[in-house]
């Protein structure tokens, strides 16, 4: 079956968007605890390019479906889970990338390298880590995985905030978030 990337984010409206992230059907990795833990040969390089056993993995699918199964431990771990195996996975930076944003109805909407949208909110932050000089930006995606902010979706975003003001801030979902690391 072909796979129909969403469309663009600027031309949806919330609704849409929302809809889009409730037809994406996860599988339920947080309800799975299997005995059988092992090592994958996998790691996903800063810029977001997957690697197994060190060499690039080109298609598309197979980066979105291991994308569904990746799990973050509290002590820093990063996991593909299924439900009779757990596989460590090697994470440079962050999972996925952003690679768009857009100021939806209040909302900032962000779609990933894997074509999956993100409304930041109470459940999907915004943090910015680094330093003030050069500062890097993160979206919270799920189960403790990031998504690192490329160059052209932090300008995005820095000119979403300096539309509001000079504070370096951005509100969506209720919530603010500045783009200032602490």
């Amino acid at each position: 079956m072909p796979y129909t990337p969403p469309p663009e984010l600027a031309g949806m409206s919330l609704a849409q968007i929302a809809e889009a992230v409730a037809a994406r059907k996860l599988p339920p990795v947080e309800q799975w605890s299997p005995d059988n833990v092992d090592e994958s040969h996998m790691r996903i390089a800063a810029d977001g390019t997957w690697y197994h056993e060190g060499s690039p993995i080109k298609r598309p699918g197979m980066v979105r479906a291991f994308a569904g199964l990746l799990n973050r431990e509290e002590d820093g771990s990063y996991w593909l889970v299924v439900p009779y195996q757990k596989l460590s996975i090697e994470v440079e930076d962050a999972c996925f990338i952003a690679t768009d944003v857009s100021e939806t109805e209040g909302d900032l909407a962000f779609r990933l390298n894997t074509d999956e949208l993100v409304v930041a909110g109470p459940d999907n932050r915004i943090r910015a880590a680094g330093d003030p000089d050069q500062p890097a930006i993160y979206l919270h995606v799920r189960r403790g995985c990031e998504a690192r902010l490329n160059r052209s979706t932090y300008e995005q975003l820095a000119r979403i905030a300096l539309a509001r003001g000079d504070d370096w801030t951005v509100t969506s979902g209720g919530e603010t978030f500045s783009l200032l690391p602490a």
